[in-house]
């Protein structure tokens, strides 16, 4: 029963490399003319035709959208293209989006842009990309490269003739004969619709009035709405729809399914919904580092997956290649990403989706990694010393690890002014921005993610008082012990070590 469905395509790449042009100027010269002005609806994909096949685009460019939807266990890209400024080469999102395709297991299309540019240079990009095992097939490898130009639509055809075939080799089929399934794209509440929801048919057919559960939401398909703003009564595999009729707004990367009757449907819901607060609850089981060396003995892990960030490139490779020399009991170590600067919402995303621990190596993770960490269970290690790094990791492995002391870090304070004062330094005249600042505390200074020093404060005032400690939302002065090249803007963070119990 199964029949081939057409390939449903992400756009990544580099910031200003030039993925919306690309997705604009494949939509304007293929959407079919006529089609309610060619003007499209955005419901987050679009399918075009293109030599009598259609191909799916799903229309948020980037890699974060792609990994938020792994990580709720959806993989609904076929072929990723990667575009690469071919006047900028490999930048650090390029590698990120790589390595995120990777990750994914999907077939890589390199779209070299800007080729009209005088500055251009595709041999570049070329030699870049083999760094990372990309390969062009001139070159004896078997990544397709194609150049193009998305301002001047030239090579957009030849593109897209590459995405067929490599669709073609992908065998990609599906049973249009059954009830439908698949993944939501977008949500939202709308006003006068209520809950509107795009979704992408990954098997089977949806149809109106089809009884549905989507995530732990449920409904009725009241109205459904195609990429051109044509309500339709249906929509086969790879097949991106608008629906209303849901009774709460789902997530992207949630899965749905059709049911036979709306009873079943919404018992199913609730239940899910049920299910989700239980789980939240007790945490989902993600790999750390405590409970790392029981899996490898129950035979859970054969690999682990790390994710590592540093202040400098070089300390990120050494770092990577020094972790990838460690096998214990025939467990591997595998770096899923290396990248540099602070640890951000973005990789613990990535770490989410690939059940995988954040290496931090002289930088810190923000307000919102530490959040997404938090909720999503995963385990961030942070060090200054990169064999200290390697032995945490070898010693998790061997079943050696011995926490028995743990950083927690009790409050940030951003600098708004620095005084200098003869015989005394640097007085940072600060603004506890998160829990407190107290005198006793360890402290270190983090300029734009990045620690460039951690000691000791040495005075802690309130006005003229010297002060044992300081509340959020208040100011102070700080002096740091052997350190005064502070900047306005930058974070201190006060932590303490606590004695933890091994469970």
């Amino acid at each position: 029963q199964l029949v081939e469905r057409p390939a449903v395509v992400t756009i990544m790449g580099h910031v200003d490399h030039g993925k919306t042009t690309l997705l604009d100027s494949i939509r304007h010269t293929k959407v079919t003319a006529g089609e309610a002005g060619g003007i499209t609806q955005h419901i987050g994909a679009y399918q075009i035709r293109f030599e009598d096949k259609k191909i799916t685009f799903l229309d948020t460019p980037g890699h974060a959208a792609f990994t938020s939807m792994r990580s709720r266990g959806a993989q609904i890209t076929d072929i990723a293209i990667l575009v690469v400024a071919a006047d900028d080469g490999v930048m650090p999102q390029t590698v990120e989006a790589i390595n995120h395709a990777k990750a994914a297991e999907v077939p890589i299309i390199v779209a070299v842009n800007k080729i009209d540019k005088e500055t251009a240079n595709p041999e570049r990009v070329m030699q870049e990309l083999t760094e990372y095992q990309l390969i062009a097939e001139d070159w004896g490898g078997d990544t397709i490269f194609v150049p193009i130009s998305a301002l001047k639509n030239e090579g957009i055809d030849d593109l897209l003739e590459m995405v067929l075939l490599v669709a073609e080799v992908e065998e990609l089929k599906a049973n249009p004969n059954k009830r439908a399934h698949g993944t939501v794209i977008e949500a939202e509440l709308d006003k006068g619709r209520g809950s509107v929801a795009s979704l992408l048919v990954q098997g089977g057919t949806l149809r109106v009035g089809d009884p549905i559960v989507v995530g732990n939401t449920y409904g009725r398909v009241r109205a459904m709405v195609n990429d051109t703003g044509r309500r339709v009564k249906k929509a086969g595999p790879s097949t991106p729809v608008e629906i209303t009729g849901l009774s709460d707004v789902p997530q992207a990367g949630d899965q749905f399914v059709v049911f036979e009757d709306e009873k079943t449907a919404r018992q199913i819901g609730e239940l899910r919904a049920q299910k989700q607060i239980e789980e939240r609850r007790g945490g989902q089981t993600k790999v750390s580092l405590e409970d790392l060396f029981e899996q490898i003995k129950q035979g859970e892990i054969k690999e682990i997956n790390l994710i590592i960030k540093a202040d400098v490139q070089g300390s990120a490779e050494a770092l990577a290649s020094s972790l990838q020399k460690i096998e214990v009991e025939g467990v591997k170590v595998n770096i899923i990403h290396t990248g540099v600067g602070g640890i951000t919402e973005s990789d613990v995303i990535l770490a989410s989706a690939s059940n995988a621990v954040v290496i931090g190596f002289n930088v810190r993770p923000d307000n919102n990694a530490k959040k997404t960490a938090e909720a999503e269970n995963v385990d961030i290690r942070l060090h200054r010393v990169i064999y200290k790094a390697i032995e945490e990791i070898e010693d998790a492995m061997k079943g050696m690890l011995d926490p028995e002391y743990k950083e927690k870090v009790i409050g940030q304070a951003e600098v708004r002014e620095t005084f200098k004062v003869s015989r005394i330094g640097t007085i940072a005249g600060s603004y506890v921005t998160d829990g407190k600042i107290t005198r006793d505390a360890g402290v270190r200074v983090i300029r734009e993610g990045v620690v460039i020093f951690e000691g000791e404060i040495d005075s802690l005032k309130r006005f003229k008082d010297d002060v044992r400690e300081v509340a959020q939302n208040y100011e102070c002065g700080i002096t740091l012990q052997n350190f005064h090249d502070i900047k306005v803007g930058d974070i201190f963070e006060c932590f303490i070590m606590e004695e933890i119990a091994r469970s």
